[in-house]
């Protein structure tokens, strides 16, 4: 091919090759700069974007069996506070049987302490009945707001299962024995009051357990969570530091390049002088 010609500028069109792909690097990085993204979609890395995408779905996930989590604690939190409060009441409560297992009080004396505990029991019923978290509890097992609560505690849908106090209610306000032999069978071993203390210890234990559980998995999935976006960025993020330094590299490249064109684009007009006399 003839150096010589104004059909075909040889210099031209390898300098214009060169700017296009200074000019390509140019738009990858800036598109790195102004998302921080080293791979923002699938045509920058179809491989790694697809596996972001699916560390996105686990954070995602993550994130929302934590607030589920979250919300159950509230129910928890609350059935602990109703339970103490209904556990420091059965304290007084049984102080109000003792006295009337007393067969020597009279009938006023007996009438007021079948009202006080009257009042006790009203109370402890209204500490249960109060128990409630974002229209849920577990001191009742009737529907909606009682019965056991599955919840999800991780990204893969697992659940777990807080089990409701069966029979709280029925069993703390039952009435007040009307003679000293009822307030003795309750007090006994197996009577009621024991019945009723023991089915509320075993119930604080339980619902104390669940929320060490509960705290913990929030915990553990808070942990995940950070180990997850850690490797995502270290996937996907780009080294801003660096392409900050190419950007101006290639900026100066660019304006390099297309000098260089404009040089190569006047070559021809120097065979004019060929043809003046």
């Amino acid at each position: 091919m003839s150096l010589n010609s104004v059909n075909t500028n040889l210099g031209a069109m390898v300098t214009l090759q060169s700017l296009n792909r200074t000019n390509e690097a140019l738009n990858t990085t800036q598109k790195r700069v102004s998302t921080g993204y080293r791979v923002s979609d699938a045509k920058d890395d179809g491989a790694a974007f697809a596996v972001a995408q699916s560390v996105r779905a686990d954070v995602a996930g993550l994130t929302a069996a934590n607030e589920q989590l979250g919300g159950v604690k509230g129910v928890l939190d609350t059935a602990l506070a109703g339970l103490r409060k209904v556990s420091d009441t059965m304290i007084k409560v049984r102080e109000t049987l003792v006295r009337l297992a007393d067969d020597t009080l009279n009938a006023d004396q007996r009438a007021q302490y079948e009202a006080q505990y009257g009042a006790l029991r009203t109370q402890i019923e209204n500490f249960i009945t109060d128990s409630t978290y974002n229209g849920r509890t577990l001191l009742s097992t009737t529907p909606p707001e009682g019965g056991d609560i599955v919840t999800t505690r991780n990204e893969a849908g697992t659940t777990y299962t807080l089990t409701s106090v069966d029979g709280l209610g029925t069993m703390v306000v039952a009435t007040a024995p009307t003679d000293a032999a009822g307030a003795q069978a309750a007090l006994a071993a197996g009577g009621d009051w024991g019945l009723i203390n023991t089915v509320i210890a075993n119930a604080l234990n339980q619902y104390g357990s669940d929320s060490r559980y509960v705290d913990a998995q929030i915990g553990y999935n808070r942990d995940k969570l950070d180990a997850l976006e850690s490797g995502l960025g270290a996937l996907i993020d780009a080294d801003l530091a660096k392409e900050s330094a190419r950007l101006q590299a290639l900026q100066i490249r660019q304006q390099l390049g297309t000098q260089s064109l404009s040089i190569a684009n006047q070559a021809p007009q120097s065979l004019l002088s060929l043809f003046q006399g």
